[in-house]
C-alpha cells in the first residue's frame, strides 16, 4: 500500500506552487545575483561601508520580488513568442499550464509586497521606486519595437543604484549615476550573450535584440560594451575615493570578462549560455573588492 502511495502523483496545490516558482524563476537565481551585485555595490559606496542593517535587507528582498515580478511581466508579455524558442517554449505561460491572468496576479502580489518594504524608506527612496515599476513593467515590451531592449533591461536592473543612494544618503550624487550608468553597460554586454543564445528563433519570429543588431559585429560590440563599463566604474572609484583593493577586484573582473570570449568565441548557443551565467562571477568579484577596500580602510582608522 505505501509502495503504491509513492508513485501517486503531487497534490494539485503543491504543483501549482512549483508552476509558480518556475514562472518567477525561482529555480535560477542568477537573475537575482545579477541585480544583487549592482545593488550593494551602491548601497556599500552610499554608506561607506557596511549600510544599515534594516536598509540592506529591504533592498536585498526587494532585488529578488522585483526580478521574480520581471520574469512574471516578462513571460506574460512574450506568451506569443516563448513556444516557439527551444530555450522557454517549456515555461508554464508558454505549455498553457498556467493563465495570463494568474501571471498578472502573481505579479501585483510581488510588486505589493516589495512596496511595502520600500514604504519603510524615506520619502525620495519611495518616489523612485515607481520608475523602478514602470521600467520593470515595461521592458518586455521593447523587443517588439526596437534592437536595444537588452539596454532597457540595464536601466531596470541598475534601477536599485540610485534608490540605494536616496534611501541611505537622502540624495542621488553624481557617483551613483557613474555607478548606473557602467551598469548599463554591463547589463547590456552580459544580455547580449543571452540573445546571441536566442538569436536564430527570434530572427525567425520577428523578435529583436542586440544580438541581431549587432550581427557579425557581436563579439566586438560586447567587448567595446565591457571596457566602456570598466572605465565608468574606474571613475566611479575615484569619485569615491576608493583604493588599491577596489581596483584589484577591478582588475580580477576584467581577466574573468576576458575568458567569457574564450568560452563563447565559436558563438555556440550552449557557450555563450555560459558567458552569461560567467557573470555572477563578474559581479561578485567587483563587490568583493569594494567590500575589502572599506573594511581595510575602517581598519586603518580605527588602529
Amino acid at each position: 500500500m505505501d509502495h503504491a502511495q509513492s508513485h501517486l502523483p503531487a497534490p494539485d496545490w503543491r504543483r501549482r506552487l512549483s508552476l509558480y516558482w518556475k514562472l518567477t524563476r525561482g529555480d535560477r537565481p542568477i537573475g537575482w545575483l545579477l541585480l544583487l551585485w549592482p545593488t550593494w555595490w551602491g548601497l556599500w559606496i552610499a554608506a561607506g561601508g557596511v549600510p544599515p542593517l534594516w536598509t540592506l535587507f529591504v533592498f536585498s528582498a526587494g532585488v529578488w520580488l522585483t526580478r521574480a515580478a520581471g520574469c512574471v511581466i516578462n513571460d506574460y508579455a512574450d506568451r506569443w513568442l516563448d513556444p516557439h524558442v527551444e530555450r522557454t517554449k517549456h515555461r508554464p505561460l508558454a505549455t498553457g499550464e498556467l493563465r495570463g491572468r494568474e501571471a498578472l496576479a502573481v505579479f501585483a502580489a510581488l510588486m505589493l509586497v516589495a512596496f511595502a518594504l520600500v514604504a519603510t524608506m524615506n520619502r525620495l527612496t519611495i518616489l523612485m521606486s515607481v520608475v523602478g515599476v514602470v521600467l520593470a513593467a515595461s521592458y518586455p515590451y521593447l523587443k517588439r519595437y526596437t534592437h536595444l531592449p537588452q539596454v532597457y533591461l540595464g536601466m531596470a536592473f541598475g534601477w536599485g543604484i540610485p534608490m540605494a543612494f536616496a534611501a541611505v544618503r537622502g540624495e542621488v550624487p553624481a557617483v551613483a549615476w557613474l555607478l548606473y550608468v557602467a551598469n548599463i553597460l554591463w547589463s547590456t554586454a552580459y544580455d547580449t550573450w543571452y540573445a546571441m543564445v536566442d538569436r536564430e528563433d527570434d530572427l525567425r519570429m520577428g523578435s529583436k535584440s542586440t544580438a541581431i543588431l549587432f550581427g557579425d559585429l557581436d563579439l566586438i560590440a560586447i567587448g567595446v560594451l565591457y571596457a566602456l563599463m570598466f572605465a565608468a566604474l574606474a571613475l566611479a572609484g575615484q569619485r569615491a575615493d576608493l583604493g588599491v583593493w577596489y581596483y584589484a577586484g577591478l582588475i580580477a573582473a576584467i581577466a574573468l570578462v576576458a575568458y567569457e570570449f574564450v568560452i563563447a568565441r565559436g558563438r555556440e548557443r550552449e557557450r555563450c549560455f555560459r558567458a552569461f551565467l560567467h557573470n555572477h562571477w563578474v559581479g561578485l568579484t567587483i563587490f568583493a573588492g569594494l567590500a575589502v577596500d572599506y573594511v581595510v580602510r575602517g581598519a586603518h582608522a580605527a588602529s
